[in-house]
């Protein structure tokens, strides 16, 4: 079966809603056993209840990404319900001040941006590490987007931290390899998340439109069966970035 994940045991930063959610189902439903760790309590632990409807397959731990300590214990606490992490999904993300131009943009906005979406990222794979190559079969998908990495964004610290992803992608991948872990970067578009239509709300609000297109917007179901495969066995010679819809 395309996409077989039996037996994996994978951890997904963010993963309480959006595209980590439908990743975290779609890992699952592929035979799969996963943590989610995300700040997001409410949503992550109703989520949990859904995928262990018919066996204890999913766990959630509370983490605040970028906080190291919160990580290090995420990462032990995967360890111990799951006896080891083979893939880790980085998709914890956040996004301010939308449409601000830099010279108005917010030194605290810039930080807790960056804190979240690349310095979490940085720590997650840091501390993952470790057990991924003890694994022998470690992969590592990293999401970022294609703003900031291919095109523009109307969000100064969210374009600027998501480029940064890219970069530390490129920095990152031959030395992963060089201890058996294949490690992808994710660019997608745009996606009908929380976070998504929650920047386009915020956009239509300050540009004065009273009509927002969300038809143009994908299935975040759509990246879950795209990471679903990356995890797998079958995409061991897919290298460097997919860009999605």
């Amino acid at each position: 079966m395309l996409g077989d994940l039996s037996g994996r045991r994978i951890l997904i930063t963010g993963g309480a809603t959006g595209i980590g959610a439908a990743t975290a189902k779609k890992f699952v439903a592929a035979g799969a056993s996963v943590v989610i760790g995300d700040i997001n309590e409410k949503d992550g632990i109703d989520l949990i209840n859904e995928l262990n409807k018919f066996d204890k397959v999913a766990f959630f731990q509370k983490c605040d990404v970028s906080d190291e300590v919160d990580i290090f214990k995420l990462i032990n606490f995967s360890n111990e319900s799951m006896s080891g992490i083979d893939g880790l999904v980085t998709s914890a993300a956040i996004a301010k001040s939308t449409t601000i131009p830099i010279d108005e943009f917010q030194s605290e906005d810039w930080l807790d941006t960056i804190s979240v979406n690349l310095t979490g990222t940085y720590l997650a794979i840091k501390h993952s590490v470790p057990l991924l190559e003890k694994s022998g079969r470690g992969v590592v998908l990293m999401i970022a987007s294609g703003a900031g990495v291919k095109g523009r964004s109307s969000m100064v610290g969210y374009g600027a931290s998501k480029g940064g992803v890219s970069g530390l992608f490129l920095t990152i991948e031959k030395n992963l390899a060089e201890r058996n872990i294949r490690t992808n970067l994710i660019c997608p578009g745009g996606i009908s998340t929380p976070l998504k239509l929650d920047i386009m709300q915020k956009q239509s609000k300050v540009l004065g439109n009273e009509f927002i297109d969300y038809s143009t917007l994908g299935d975040p179901e759509g990246i879950g069966d795209i990471l679903s495969f990356l995890m797998s066995n079958e995409a061991d010679y897919v290298r460097g970035a997919i860009f999605t819809k």
